[in-house]
């Protein structure tokens, strides 16, 4: 039996089937852990979330921003993007289904050995904390009350944790740091613009991951995540960074949880839109 920790596919179908014929992935031997953004920008989102929930009683997964982008857009709540490739996910018969199973995955995986999310963490976050506050997100979620929250889910404010936080501010918070974060400033407040690489990184930021007071530094498990796609495969300070862009022409990672190796395919052509997409 093995783990394998899968960075964002994005739509990628092609190229996670080629990935898990590299790992010799077997369901019901083998088990996926998916760092979130399943779906949105490859040409295959409709594919990639069908199989994964075939394969749901063999696969945790994490929400991504680009998960929650596609369900808010599928309820209206969000205009289309003009690179996102979800019309065939929403005019499916069963698109509503799969997105309905979507919104019901969690935001934080938290095991023995290792925790995963999408983003990030703030500094001042327990992996146990983080935890339990993804729990608040993924209620409402869950609840009839859904579209409230994505109603109100979008914005940048508050930009910087504080455990006196209610209500909406306290959730999109939540939402924004473990979907969303990759710097932060001096004060711990996020900075959303910056998707590039770390040499790049301006004045008075520092990756969520080497903030020197992080109370996630000092947990066992290993924590897994993505999102940051220009900062590609990384390894360092208890993190395992997976997002190895393959949607822009790199490659999708596997990374084996039992013995930490990784393994990698090229982008599949078949997955990549015609033109440029957006990030």
């Amino acid at each position: 039996m093995a783990r394998y920790a899968i960075g964002d596919i994005q739509g990628c179908y092609h190229s996670l089937m080629h990935l898990l014929e590299q790992v010799d992935f077997q369901p019901g031997r083998d088990s996926l852990w998916l760092v979130g953004d399943l779906i949105n920008r490859g040409t295959g989102s409709l594919e990639v979330l069908r199989w994964v929930y075939a394969q749901r009683d063999h696969v945790r997964l994490v929400l991504g921003n680009h998960d929650l982008h596609a369900i808010a857009v599928a309820h209206h709540i969000r205009p289309p993007h003009r690179f996102d490739t979800l019309a065939a996910l929403f005019a499916a018969e069963d698109g509503t289904q799969l997105l309905t199973w979507l919104r019901q995955q969690p935001l934080m995986v938290l095991e023995d050995d290792f925790a995963m999310l999408h983003a990030g963490l703030y500094p001042q976050w327990t992996l146990p904390q983080a935890r339990a506050l993804a729990a608040e997100v993924e209620a409402v979620l869950q609840s009839a009350d859904y579209l409230s929250f994505l109603q109100q889910m979008y914005g940048n404010q508050p930009a910087a944790w504080d455990d006196r936080l209610t209500g909406i501010d306290r959730l999109r918070a939540i939402t924004n740091g473990l979907t969303r974060m990759r710097l932060l400033d001096d004060a711990g407040a996020m900075e959303f613009a910056f998707k590039g690489e770390v040499q790049d990184i301006p004045a008075g930021y520092q990756p969520w991951f080497k903030v020197a007071a992080r109370q996630s530094a000092k947990a066992s498990q290993t924590i897994l995540f993505g999102h940051w796609s220009a900062l590609g495969l990384y390894q360092g300070e208890g993190v395992v960074a997976l997002d190895t862009g393959c949607l822009w022409g790199r490659q999708l990672t596997a990374y084996t949880l039992e013995t930490g190796a990784f393994t990698q395919v090229p982008l599949d052509p078949r997955d990549r839109p015609v033109g440029t997409v957006g990030e």
